[in-house]
């Protein structure tokens, strides 16, 4: 069996097939299918149901590309995923939907219907809790969300913090003070700020008391009015912190707090703040709760098997 897709441009066709053809490679293997490109066409043989599948998977990416999208290893993955699960048509408005400019000029864009949902939740309601595995961009979109609020003047600040908890690993003897100690902690979230800002501009809103990346021990005792906070590995925080966090919310505020459940490092016996806080704000209005699946995970398509392989361990346990 054979289907034809029309190719408007060369350079569509070229981004479609990829770099050295790896794009059109990984669909062919994935639907046991041939693709070859010749006048304006491409051309899709085998048997059904592949030749079906690889078409659509073509022509949701052509679509893409037709919009001004780069593909990735990731997106042709994520694409095909969809094709079989008959939902590629939430593939489309993903296309041109820009959060916000790294410092680099890059845009920052939600790569799945997971991550778009996300971003929709955190601009619809005052609190979002964003859980999910390593890999999904809970950290990364929540940061470039308030850097876009920051930037059109809703909020006046941006804070970030994290419990600091040992991820089985002791940093108290490190040499430093206080701040250089917890630091190791915070790097992360130090990063996608960089990332959006630019080490200079960062260094400057942290001394014009703008932007504030502290412990969570940090947040006891304040209000944080006119901010956008985001509480990162949420999973390690106890039920009183995670309490104490939330009642930290002032008058035109956000808050997003990001964690991974599966990654609990608190001592033995020791509730997690972030399940709790699941369970009772579950109907609580204004409150989201957003749960994203191993299909977002946006990273080296190996964290997505890595993923599934322990979550087939533990469903063995």
């Amino acid at each position: 069996m054979e289907k034809s897709i029309f190719v408007e441009k060369a350079e569509y066709a070229a981004e479609l097939f990829g770099s050295f053809d790896a794009h059109a490679k990984r669909i062919e293997k994935e639907f046991g299918v041939a693709i070859s490109c010749r006048d304006s066409q491409v051309k899709i043989t085998g048997e059904e149901p592949g030749v079906s599948q690889a078409y659509r998977t073509a022509e949701s990416l052509l679509r893409l590309i037709e919009k001004g999208e780069t593909l990735s290893d990731q997106s042709v993955g994520y694409c095909m995923d969809m094709v079989r699960e008959n939902n590629e048509a939430q593939m489309a408005p993903l296309a041109g939907d820009c959060i916000c400019i790294t410092a680099k000029g890059k845009p920052v864009k939600p790569k799945t219907v997971g991550q778009k949902a996300y971003c929709e939740n955190i601009k619809k309601n005052t609190v979002t809790i964003g859980v999910g595995p390593a890999g999904t961009g809970k950290t990364y979109l929540a940061v470039a969300m308030a850097v876009t609020a920051f930037r059109a003047q809703q909020v006046s600040r941006i804070i970030l913090t994290r419990p600091a908890v040992e991820a089985g690993e002791k940093l108290g003897f490190l040499p430093g003070d206080l701040q250089q100690k917890v630091d190791p902690y915070l790097r992360p979230l130090y990063d996608a700020l960089f990332d959006m800002l630019g080490a200079e501009t960062y260094q400057r809103y942290v001394e014009r008391g703008s932007i504030e990346v502290a412990p969570l021990a940090y947040m006891r005792g304040r209000t944080l009015d006119d901010s956008f906070v985001i509480l990162d590995e949420a999973q390690n925080t106890t039920c009183e912190q995670m309490k104490m966090f939330l009642t930290r919310l002032g008058f035109n505020s956000k808050m997003v707090i990001t964690g991974d459940i599966t990654q609990i490092d608190l001592p033995d016996g020791k509730r997690s703040g972030l399940r709790d806080a699941m369970r009772v704000l579950k109907n609580v209005d204004d409150i989201a709760i957003f749960r994203f699946t191993e299909k977002d995970v946006v990273r080296h398509r190996l964290v997505q098997d890595i993923i599934r392989a322990y979550e087939r361990a533990s469903a063995a346990k």
